[in-house]
């Protein structure tokens, strides 16, 4: 059976794939910087969006001679990581999901994001923005960012344009039941055990939603735990062996 090659979808950049390693062990790993990120170039006049980072990992895909892949995203960056799948629906074999959810809402019954939490760090990150990336991470993603990780990601990031950028990456105009429900491809959910910004209750409506989906709870963000390196593994493996290992 050949190798899975995996696309990793970023939310803010792709050092926070820290488990990039682990996942080269056994699967060809292609992974990009949205752009204005690093030394990825933003559009004159243009602020981030996710139709932006969607043709920047069109590309990413478009450069390599991969057939059949499978997309790798986190939090707010899986409505990407669909609209990626829906222009290459002969391409992706599966969708692996970390804080699995249908949409970005913080208000109503059983809102996928915590309201109060998402302001504390809209806030500080309003206020300062190089201590938001410091600390308010770290501290959201319960360590599974470290301090020494945090600041390898504020060299890449931009001064002066992060507020604009995670409003805009995490605004609730995203409705991944629909999204979703035309691709026909399996799916792995992952939730994050303890998270401060993802409730429980958007976990649990999206694994409604899609039964079908593969479920694993781990401990650590996804992008950052071996657990989820794991079952990723597990999941591509299978997903290959039902289709004849192509």
């Amino acid at each position: 059976m050949e190798r899975p090659r995996l696309l990793l979808v970023s939310e803010v950049t792709e050092l926070s794939w820290t488990i990039r390693p682990h996942l080269e062990e056994w699967a060809d790993v292609a992974s990009f910087d949205p752009p204005g990120v690093g030394g990825e170039p933003l559009p004159p006049g243009q602020g981030l969006s996710t139709e932006l980072v969607v043709q920047r990992g069109l590309q990413e895909l478009d450069g390599r001679d991969w057939k059949r892949c499978f997309l790798v995203a986190d939090g707010y960056s899986n409505a990407t990581a669909a609209r990626i799948a829906q222009a290459r629906l002969r391409q992706v074999e599966g969708l692996a999901l970390g804080h699995a959810r249908l949409s970005n809402r913080r208000e109503g019954e059983r809102a996928p994001i915590n309201q109060e939490v998402w302001e504390a760090m809209t806030q500080v990150l309003r206020q300062d923005q190089r201590g938001f990336i410091r600390h308010g991470i770290v501290q959201a993603t319960h360590g599974s960012v470290d301090e020494d990780l945090a600041e390898q990601i504020l060299e890449r990031l931009p001064e002066g344009e992060l507020v604009d950028s995670w409003e805009a990456l995490s605004r609730d105009d995203h409705r991944m039941e629909e999204l979703l429900a035309g691709l026909e491809v399996p799916l792995l959910f992952a939730k994050h055990d303890g998270c401060l910004m993802s409730t429980a209750e958007g976990f649990e409506d999206a694994c409604k939603a899609f039964p079908q989906a593969r479920i694993v709870s781990v401990p650590e963000a996804p992008p950052s735990s071996e657990e989820f390196a794991e079952a990723l593994r597990e999941f591509c493996e299978g997903v290959l062996s039902r289709n004849g290992g192509t």
